[in-house]
């Protein structure tokens, strides 16, 4: 299949990806053309301001938790029917896992953009260079030659004098300047404790950023040699995944309901994909705003998020505390992971959560994240014991205990993780159910009993 696309990476983190590859789907979007966006990694918060910025879901390909044999197919499913992709990478070009089960460089944004077959525009900050920037592109233009180096967009430039001396040092490196962005301020995204504040919590201010972002690099990258790039990328040798293909569907359409809005903003569109396929109905929650769950909800699924943002908010929103605590109560499945877990545990930073679990969350000085591989350590509503996943950790909270009788995961020496009890597996394991699809077709199976009345 033919998808005209674009990887756009950069030396190192903080060299401005996010807002290039954000400003470049708005105005590529404002063309009229329909605009595919993609973030190499697990991060959730990029795909929201690129999904603003498309209007269609930002998705993910993250080789350690779907596998190097779906990346070109979950590609090629997200960018169905689009003009362009946009592939916004992680980190430095050849930065990428660090685990000693893989080899140096795996899931990096090179990687991905060899699965691809997708040309690089490299992003360079060069506020605090001038000719030693041909230097650093020559570099990665030759480091690695199955990566294709099509392109340079410059990132916080100085003045015109500035722009001129880059130019004229990247003259002789082979690679073409697509663009000069300059030093904008007031385009900057705040950040907190775990990065980009998420799109869905500024609303309004992300739209208005956004609409900047397109209009800035509209005007200062070259869209039509940015398309010219993207088009010479040549047909991808698979089909598009399918969701239905991974899953065995079950009967009854169990209704399931999914937490979103602002508290709980951290998921993969693959995970409700997958639900449906497995013959659920699939309905959003909001757990900040509605004070029930859905009408014959026979399953809940909680992400990520950042709850402790929140807390005072979820805390007096009893109605729907009470109504998760009563479904758990009747055995039904309930997914949590990570803000999840914080949401079913007794307190978080002393405000009263659902009270599912007989633990307490908090705020934590120290982060916690990395890939991990695990292996499932209890019986639950989402795998058997002894299944094995790939997942990965990205917070700020502690909970205590960190695990309960029955455990849901272990990957480390440190000892088990999580909570299952019931129909309730929560852990602080950011899975992407694409990686693992038996995993949806269990809990719909879970779902579809607790409608009926059987034991989850």
């Amino acid at each position: 299949m033919t998808i005209p696309r674009v990887v756009l990476a950069a030396p190192s983190s903080s060299a401005g990806k996010t807002s290039i590859a954000t400003g470049l789907i708005a105005a590529l979007t404002d063309r009229g053309l329909t605009v595919s966006p993609h973030k190499v990694g697990p991060d959730y918060i990029d795909p929201g301001y690129h999904s603003l910025a498309a209007g269609r879901p930002g998705r993910n390909l993250d080789n350690w938790l779907v596998g190097e044999e779906r990346i070109a197919p979950l590609f090629l499913h997200g960018a169905r029917g689009a003009d362009v992709a946009v592939v916004e990478g992680v980190m430095g070009l050849f930065d990428g896992a660090s685990h000693p089960s893989v080899e140096p460089g795996f899931g990096s944004t090179a990687h991905v953009a060899t699965q691809l077959r997708a040309p690089v525009v490299l992003v360079v900050d060069a506020s605090a260079q001038a000719r030693s920037v041909a230097a650093v592109v020559h570099g990665f233009a030759t480091f690695d030659p199955t990566v294709r180096l099509g392109g340079v967009i410059l990132n916080r430039v100085g003045s015109d004098r500035h722009e001129a001396i880059l130019r004229e040092a990247l003259g002789s490196a082979g690679v073409p300047v697509l663009g000069a962005v300059r030093r904008i301020a007031d385009l900057e995204t705040p950040s907190r404790h775990l990065g980009l504040v998420p799109a869905a919590e500024r609303s309004a201010e992300a739209v208005r950023t956004v609409r900047a972002l397109g209009a800035v690099v509209g005007s200062s990258v070259d869209l039509d040699a940015v398309l010219r790039l993207a088009r010479s990328a040549p047909d991808l040798d698979a089909r598009p995944w399918d969701p239905a293909a991974e899953v065995e569907r079950v009967g009854g359409r169990p209704v399931v309901a999914v937490a979103g809005g602002p508290a709980f903003t951290f998921g993969y569109a693959e995970t409700a994909e997958l639900l449906a396929a497995a013959g659920a109905e699939v309905v959003t929650v909001d757990p900040l705003r509605d004070s029930a769950l859905p009408p014959g909800t026979a399953g809940l699924v909680v992400g990520g998020g950042f709850p402790e943002v929140h807390a005072s908010a979820l805390a007096a929103n009893v109605g729907l505390r009470t109504a998760i605590a009563e479904l758990a109560a009747s055995g039904a499945p309930v997914a949590a992971e990570c803000a999840g877990l914080l949401y079913l545990a007794g307190s978080l930073d002393g405000e009263p959560m659902c009270g599912v679990l007989d633990a307490q969350a908090a705020m934590h000085p120290r982060l916690t994240l990395g890939y991990r591989a695990a292996v499932a350590m209890t019986d639950s509503v989402l795998a058997p014991a002894g299944t094995r996943v790939r997942g990965h950790e990205f917070h700020r909270t502690r909970t205590s205990p960190g695990a309960g009788p029955s455990p849901a995961w272990q990957w480390s020496a440190d000892g088990p993780e999580g909570f299952v009890q019931g129909g309730v597996h929560a852990s602080y394991l950011h899975l992407n159910w694409a990686g693992s699809p038996q995993l949806a077709s269990r809990f719909v199976a879970a779902a579809a009993r607790a409608r009926a009345g059987a034991p989850a």
